[in-house]
């Protein structure tokens, strides 16, 4: 069994791992956050092995409208998600109980939400009728849709220790809204960071005397496909490692990146990266400079960095001029280009599609929940 990415082995009886419950997962998981990895964390703290179906292109195009990332890139970036064991790729849009017999599932779980088909029927139907389906808590204050609508805004009203403006309500209040009002799932509201959920999405583990310490540090804003192919490559530079994640505070990267940039702030930034199976720590507002107290304190064995531009500090000096002068940087080439930039042009280039995408998806959660409405009236008659 894998758990992590690495292999363990149950020195349980026979018949005790024949008891291991095994959970389903299925989703579109396209523009992956940290809602998603919230529900996937909690769906493997209700069993023992978590299995995740994600659906194809062709699949989500059809019952929701175009995927930003392509299904490789959500196959990975779901396989890069710690709680998950296994990935199932081309998953039914329609959960079933031959899906969960055929991958030996117990039950399947699902956030406290509704998802329908192109013709509006639940798709999970069958397996709530079987009694074999969970809820989860859906994570407040993220949502695709509004991580679009930022992209598409241009305004800094996300940022930390900013107020929201006039215009972010206005998105907020209106962005992707349909003529008949507002789905609750659809919706945006504020996100809150509490000391409970990093505890949550830390791993708690402390560095080894035999592991190798590597600090890595930038933005890692909308955390993708890009991000994890850097982190798994500086993973693999040691046979025991333990890696670092530096996040710039919001302010630190707008003035390096510009616009509108973070596109997520700090704290989401926080959660997103640790629930990367190859991060162990995360230094909430790391110095921008790699400073030779940051090495010391963390006994850091190896500093890297991506092929991307490094913008020189406030003072114009190079921010790894301490981890170079002590022969440590090593720079990393993933091999995958893909930045931040690229998903938001993405987005910019198919804004009406997802609009409509944002709209078809409300209208049908809305008779969705007149009709469970009617069904109940109508029962209490």
């Amino acid at each position: 069994m894998f758990r992590n990415g690495v292999a363990s082995h149950d020195s349980a009886s026979p018949e005790k791992r024949k008891r291991l419950v095994r959970v389903w997962c299925d989703g579109c998981y396209d523009m992956v956050h940290y809602g998603h990895s919230n529900q996937l964390r909690q769906a493997r703290s209700m069993g023992d092995y978590l299995i995740v179906g994600v659906h194809t292109d062709e699949e989500v195009s059809k019952h929701k409208g175009p995927p930003v990332f392509t299904q490789e890139e959500r196959y990975k970036m779901v396989r890069a998600i710690k709680w998950v064991d296994e990935v199932i790729e081309g998953a039914p849009y329609v959960t079933t109980l031959e899906t969960l017999d055929k991958y030996n599932c117990d039950f399947c779980v699902h956030g406290d939400d509704i998802t329908l088909t192109a013709d509006g029927k639940d798709t999970y139907e069958e397996v709530k009728k079987a009694g074999r389906y969970r809820e989860c808590k859906r994570t407040q204050g993220v949502s695709t849709t509004d991580l679009v609508g930022r992209m598409l805004l241009l305004t800094k009203a996300h940022h930390s220790n900013l107020e929201k403006k006039s215009d972010y309500q206005e998105h907020t209040d209106n962005f992707g809204k349909g003529p008949k009002g507002r789905s609750p799932w659809t919706g945006v509201s504020q996100f809150l960071q509490t000391s409970q959920k990093i505890i949550q999405f830390a791993s708690g583990k402390e560095p080894q005397p035999n592991d190798t310490i590597i600090y890595v540090a930038g933005a890692f804003d909308l955390f993708h496909i890009g991000h994890v192919d850097f982190l798994e490559s500086v993973y693999k530079l040691a046979d025991r490692p333990y890696v670092i994640v530096g996040l710039h505070f919001d302010q630190e990267v707008n003035r390096y990146k510009g616009k509108n940039y973070p596109i997520m702030n700090v704290h989401e930034r926080t959660l997103s990266v640790l629930a990367c199976r190859y991060v162990s720590e995360v230094v909430i507002g790391a110095p921008y400079s790699v400073t030779a107290d940051l090495l010391d304190h963390f006994k850091v064995d190896l500093v890297c960095h991506g092929k991307t531009e490094v913008m020189a500090d406030k003072d114009y000096s190079d921010p790894y001029a301490e981890p170079k002068q002590r022969n440590i940087f090593k720079t990393i080439r993933s091999g995958n280009d893909l930045t931040t930039d690229d998903i938001v042009q993405r987005i910019i280039k198919n804004r009406l599609q997802f609009e409509a995408r944002n709209q078809k998806k409300e209208a049908k959660e809305l008779a969705a929940i007149e009709a469970i409405k009617k069904k109940a009236d109508d029962q209490i008659k």
